[in-house]
Parts: structure tokens; C-alpha cells; sequence
């Protein structure tokens, strides 16, 4: 299903090929798979030489994903199909410090309702995704000590998600899923990729040798690394000076608020700057500057291909221009000898791509039940 779903594969020759399996073993399986309705063949593929083989492709009916990017105060919505492609894309507004079942009730109500309302009613549900702005414990799928999430704590999302939808559930950081988007769709030769989520909060998610590390659920998450400031700040944690009590959205809406400057979200950060603001550019240039500060001694130890920067605050030029000077500057020359330093190029869909693909990879035991009936 994998090889297919993300091209790799097209024919059974080239199914055999790839998997190592018998040709026979193929055909038996590739046949169960169209009888199941999640494989369908048609047309003419390229020939190796020989009869053209006929093309392989998953089939409409075979299912979607349903896919929501949670955010402070908003959600991005999807419906995408099983290579992850989205079908069907819109936005909820939503206050996350509402707690647990009344944000994910509306989010799984909402995301039923867009896949009806772009006529896909009768195609079947295969899973459900949910990236989280806090620690999600891989084991259990619950959240674990997240920063402006009340009443979110320990709190068994995948549980509740999966109870509620009636079908698996995917729980993952957001700033994971976007690493994976991120590579998977942009990156997809690199095999170590670091990618950083500057939006309300901050989030880093990481690629080593091309898979997600994610620890026991705190790898990457750099927000509470402690920085060296002039004023102390405390942060939610409970600790002072932590880099995203200085430099993440929420820090930098408050220090314009303190300057009478009313920000109700990062996006209105970079319109300040663009709109040429003194003290918008002057804080997004001091919190590249601690930013990069941390992200020297990450690429240095960590030693990338790529550091990717996403999330709304990534279109900021002189924030982005800011901590890619303090990189080059302060990094090894070996460690930034082949370092690439770019801005998203999934954009705001990063996340919800990385969700299609690990629930691709997740997918076996309802491929199983459907061969079963």
C-alpha cells in the first residue's frame, strides 16, 4: 500500500522489484487488494521491455484520512486520501485553553462535516490525525506537561479521538508532523533534517536517517532551553528565561502589548513588519538573535543536512535573516560547510502532509480487517 500510495511503485513488476517478494506473492496480494476495493488497475504503465504493464494506483473508495493541525486559537482541517494528498482543506477557529473533550468534540464533528461536504460521504474513514501544540507521549498518545493547555495534561487523546471516531487515532506533536511534511514532501533525499515551528509557541521536530526521532516523546522540544537575557521573564514552565518566554509569538505579542501595540496573533507580527512597524522589527530581530543563539549549539552537536524554518512567524525576512546570521556565525565551519537554511516550502499544509504519511505507516491493522470480510 505504501509503495503505491507514495509512487514508489506503479506495476507488480515493479512491486516485486522493490518488496524483494516473488512475483507470485505480488499478484496474490495485489489481487486481494482490488477484490478489497483499495487498489485499482487500469491504463498502461512504462515499459521496462516487453508488454507495457498495466498501472497501478489506489483506488477513490479505498478511504481518507481525516486530518486537524491544532493551533492556540485555531485549527487547520483536512481531508486527504491515503498517499496523503489533501482532498479537502478549511480552517476552525477554536480556543485550545477550553480543554480536552470540547476542543477535540469539535474537531472530530467539524472534520466528519467537511468530508461530507465536499462529496466524500460515502468514501470510508481509515483514520484520524491530531497534531497538538505540547509533548505527546509516543507510548500512550496523551499530552504530557504542555505550556497554555489547561486541563490538557495526561489527558489520553488518542483514546478519546479513537473512542469517539470509531477509528484509529493518530496523536502527534505538531511541530513533529511538520519535520515529517516538511522532509517527506521537500527534503526527501536528506536524510537529517531539522525543522523549526515559530508560531505562539516554539517547536522543533527531527529527522534522523530518515525517520522521525522522537525520543520518548521530548525530542526537539527546545522552548524551555534556558537563554541568557538582560530582563529575567518566567515562563509557564515555572522556570525563568526560558527561549520561548523571550522569543515565540506569545512573547513578542505581549512585548508589543507593553509598547501599546495590540497583536492578537503572530500573523499580525509580520504584517507589522512588513508594514515597516520600528518596534515589530526590532523584537522578531531580538528573538532571532536568541533563537539562533539555541540553534547554534543544536547544529553543532546535531549537524543537519538542513534546518527548515516554518510556522507564521517563518515570513518574517528579518527574523528568518536574523537567525541565519547567528548560525553562520557562531556554528563550526564544518557543521554549516553543506548546511541548507530555508523557510518552509510545504507552508501552512506542512503538518497536515506529515499526519497523511505516518497514518500511512500506521495503517496495517485496518488493512487487515478489510482483506479479512
Amino acid at each position: 500500500m505504501r509503495l503505491v500510495a507514495t509512487g514508489q511503485a506503479e506495476s507488480r513488476a515493479e512491486l516485486a522489484r522493490l518488496s524483494g517478494l516473488a512475483a507470485s506473492s505480488v499478484s496474490l496480494r495485489v489481487e486481494q487488494l482490488i477484490e478489497a476495493g483499495l487498489f485499482a488497475e487500469e491504463g498502461a504503465g512504462a515499459s521496462r521491455g516487453g508488454r507495457r504493464p498495466r498501472r497501478l494506483r489506489l483506488a477513490r473508495e479505498a478511504g481518507v484520512f481525516l486530518v486537524a493541525d491544532l493551533g492556540a486559537h485555531h485549527a487547520r482541517l483536512a481531508a486527504v486520501d491515503l498517499a496523503g494528498t489533501p482532498l479537502a482543506l478549511s480552517d476552525l477557529a477554536c480556543d485550545i485553553a477550553v480543554g480536552p473533550e470540547e476542543t477535540l468534540t469539535a474537531v472530530i464533528g467539524s472534520l466528519r462535516e467537511l468530508a461530507r461536504d465536499r462529496g466524500l460521504r460515502d468514501v470510508p474513514v481509515r483514520g484520524i490525525g491530531i497534531g497538538l501544540p505540547g509533548p505527546v507521549d509516543p507510548a500512550t498518545g496523551q499530552v504530557v506537561s504542555p505550556s497554555r493547555m489547561p486541563g490538557w495534561n495526561d489527558f489520553p487523546v488518542r483514546d478519546y479521538v479513537a473512542g469517539h471516531a470509531g477509528v484509529p487515532a493518530l496523536v502527534e506533536n505538531d511541530a513533529n508532523l511538520m519535520a515529517v511534511g516538511e522532509h517527506r514532501g521537500s527534503w526527501p533525499s536528506l536524510d537529517n533534517v531539522m525543522v523549526i515551528k515559530l508560531g505562539t509557541g516554539i517547536g522543533c521536530g527531527v529527522i534522523v536517517d530518515g525517520r522521525l526521532h522522537r525520543g520518548r516523546g521530548a525530542a526537539g522540544d527546545i522552548s524551555h532551553v534556558r537563554i541568557l537575557s538582560e530582563a529575567t521573564v518566567d515562563c509557564s514552565c515555572g522556570h525563568p528565561d526560558c527561549l520561548e518566554a523571550h522569543a515565540s509569538g506569545a512573547a513578542l505579542a505581549a512585548s508589543l502589548a507593553a509598547q501599546g501595540i495590540a497583536v492578537d496573533n503572530p500573523a499580525r507580527i509580520v504584517d507589522l513588519v512588513a508594514d515597516g512597524v520600528p518596534q515589530a522589527t526590532s523584537a522578531v530581530r531580538t528573538a532571532g538573535r536568541l533563537i539562533g543563539d539555541v540553534l547554534t549549539a543544536l547544529v553543532n552537536f546535531f549537524n543537519p543536512d538542513a534546518l527548515v524554518i516554518g510556522g507564521s512567524l517563518s515570513n518574517a525576512e528579518p527574523l528568518v535573516a536574523t537567525i541565519r546570521g547567528v548560525i553562520y556565525e557562531r556554528c563550526l565551519p564544518l557543521a554549516t560547510r553543506n548546511l541548507e537554511i530555508a523557510t518552509s516550502r510545504a507552508g501552512r499544509d506542512a503538518s497536515i502532509l506529515g499526519a497523511g504519511h505516518l497514518l500511512l505507516g500506521e495503517s496495517g491493522e485496518w488493512i487487515d480487517r478489510v482483506l479479512e470480510r
